[in-house]
């Protein structure tokens, strides 16, 4: 798990105009909540975070945030639990950070990576599909993992990998539904297929209603 300690200010004004006065100047609006202390409202250095952010490649990052203001003490532990972004040129618009502590678990999603070259794929000529590319584990901040491994290459045509199939490293619990279908190998026509089918049950749905 990887830490890194990231400038934090207090912001006293809050609001629309306020957000944009600080984004304006650089810096990013943020908020940090968690169980144990009152939200409060920061803002972060927008290049240095993002820059970060851009970096780390989807894995989790332990933020030690320090404050400038004493009252607040010493720096605090928070997970990026939401980013919210621009709908046109994806800039980071706000930050919502969420403090933790390293001896009491957390619950985060982590990424899938897929390992090895499925015999579905490479013998049948099937499509590997990966149906959801994160996996929901539980474990100390310090334990979560940069991705969880999944090896594809027993996987055959029509076969599918769950959440129950995954090993976790130690320490780790994976604590998503052992029933999520993770991966698949479908047959390189039933995309086609599906959409076909639901394109003609849309066009007789349509007909029944006129």
């Amino acid at each position: 798990m990887k830490q890194v300690t990231l400038d934090a200010a207090i912001r006293t004004e809050t609001g629309k105009g306020a957000a944009r006065k600080l984004r304006g100047a650089g810096r990013l609006p943020s908020v940090l909540y968690g169980p144990k202390h009152e939200p409060v409202a920061l803002s972060v250095e927008a290049h240095g975070f993002n820059k970060i952010i851009n970096t780390s490649r989807g894995e989790q990052i332990l933020f030690a945030l320090n404050f400038n203001d004493d009252t607040e003490g010493a720096s605090r532990l928070a997970l990026v639990k939401e980013l919210q972004v621009h709908p046109v040129n994806e800039h980071i618009r706000h930050i919502d950070f969420y403090e933790v502590y390293m001896d009491e678990e957390v619950r985060v999603d982590v990424p899938i990576a897929v390992m090895g070259k499925a015999k579905g794929v490479e013998i049948d000529k099937g499509i590997l599909e990966v149906i959801k590319r994160t996996v929901r584990v539980s474990c100390l901040p310090m334990s979560i993992p940069k991705e969880i491994q999944v090896d594809v290459s027993k996987l055959g045509l029509g076969e599918a990998i769950h959440a129950s199939d995954l090993v976790a490293p130690q320490g780790v619990k994976i604590i998503e539904d052992p029933k999520t279908t993770l991966i698949t190998i479908v047959g390189a026509g039933t995309e086609e297929k599906q959409a076909e089918a639901q394109e003609k049950e849309g066009a007789e749905q349509e007909a029944s209603e006129t």
